[in-house]
């Protein structure tokens, strides 16, 4: 049997001027960069048997789906199981130093760092992005698929895998903007779990991509 790929796709950069984690709130679309992002995503795949195109239902990881599917002659289909996480902080600032974590109220919903108790458990997470992965397998038997998502369940997924304990350190997250995390399948086996950036010379002249939030 021919090898299945299910390449996870973090979407591209968002316009956010006003720099709050945007989670799962409507309106938040590709910046002009970020559009350019998703362009070289599907010209890193142009040569692959690419047959299936998901993504999660919000507006960035839309837009970032399409020029994949126009180049393959698809439709991009939504997965709520490809959706970001819930978390409390949405809509409000919350880097380090500044915003919500500064504020002495908001302290209680930090106290378990596991769970984590400030937003969906990441075990709840994994699950659903487990689900998203073996539907685009058995979609893409014999063949590739593209499931477009976010930082947090992508990198949930790929500790969920790889056996890791799932709460991690935000900081040494290995999925930038962009980036394609390629679980490699014999029959319904994954044999191999790949990492690639090819927005990455993108990036590198963005001076918001390396801390966009809500992603």
């Amino acid at each position: 049997m021919a090898e299945t790929v299910v390449h996870v796709l973090r979407h591209g950069e968002v316009y956010n001027p006003d720099g709050i984690l945007y989670g799962r709130l409507p309106g938040f679309r590709l910046s002009e960069l970020g559009v350019q992002m998703a362009k070289a995503a599907a010209q890193a795949l142009a040569e692959r048997t690419v047959v299936h195109v998901v993504a999660s239902p919000l507006e960035r990881a839309q837009q970032t789906a399409e020029p994949i599917a126009a180049q393959f002659g698809l439709s991009v289909g939504s997965d709520e199981r490809l959706i970001e996480s819930a978390n409390w902080f949405e809509g409000k600032k919350v880097s380090p130093g500044d915003g919500g974590f500064r504020d002495p109220r908001n302290w209680w919903v930090l106290r378990d760092p596991v769970t984590p108790s400030w937003g969906e458990a990441y075990r709840v997470i994994a699950e659903r992005m487990f689900g998203a992965l073996q539907a685009a397998r058995v979609a893409a038997e014999g063949r590739e698929a593209v499931l477009v998502s976010h930082q947090l369940p992508i990198w949930t997924l790929r500790r969920y895998v790889e056996r890791k304990r799932l709460w991690h350190d935000p900081r040494r997250r290995q999925c930038g903007l962009a980036s394609l995390t390629s679980f490699h399948f014999d029959g319904d086996r994954i044999t191999g779990i790949g990492y690639t950036e090819p927005a990455a010379h993108l990036i590198a002249v963005s001076p918001t991509a390396r801390t966009a939030k809500g992603a």
